[in-house]
């Protein structure tokens, strides 16, 4: 009984909750309680593959519901800081090149330039300049949702690496599947 006066509030019919119950069971039943072990298998691999502990990678697919194609990467987690000659370190380089069926994006900070970067480098696949501290949130949107969109993907296709606060507000921003820190996906 719905209407004019009505709270809302649970039904007060004979066998309404015996109804609930049923229904509850019902969903339980279709639910599988455990993956198969060939997925479980298959994920791995693919987390191995991505260059993530199996947990990380689960989770964020688990959230998504879509698997990873991209990471986004801050110039700061690839740790190319200051002046000079851009260059990834080589530890760092050695794990992007051993990265499988995803792309390997870049965020460069100033006073670096976007384009030196992604030709010095040849572990990346293209970059942009990093959003900046005067850019308005819409405009960092616009900005990293552009990027990404360019690249044929959708955000929830891809995972931030990060290595401060900032970069982890990324995420909402592009709307990215997660934010992996620097120091957990390169293990330093």
């Amino acid at each position: 009984m719905s209407g004019i006066g009505h709270n809302g509030g649970p039904t007060i019919e004979r066998g309404q909750r015996w109804l609930a119950y049923q229904w509850r069971q019902a969903q339980k039943a279709l639910m599988p309680k455990t993956i198969p072990l060939a997925i479980v298998k298959m994920r791995l691999r693919r987390a191995t593959e991505l260059g993530m502990d199996y947990k990380t990678y689960a989770a964020i697919r688990q959230a998504t519901g879509r698997d990873i194609c991209a990471f986004l990467f801050s110039s700061n987690a690839l740790g190319i800081i200051g002046p000079g000659q851009p260059r990834i370190p080589e530890p760092r380089a050695d794990k992007l090149a051993g990265l499988k069926g995803a792309g390997r994006l870049a965020l460069v900070y100033l006073p670096h330039d976007p384009t030196a970067v992604a030709a010095a480098e040849e572990v990346i696949d293209a970059a942009t300049r990093a959003p900046d501290l005067r850019m308005p949130w819409s405009g960092v949107r616009a900005h990293l949702g552009a990027f990404v969109r360019d690249r044929h993907l959708v955000g929830d296709q891809v995972v931030i690496v990060g290595d401060t606060a900032l970069e982890a507000e990324w995420t909402t921003a592009a709307r990215a599947a997660g934010y992996v820190s620097a120091e957990r996906y390169f293990g330093t």
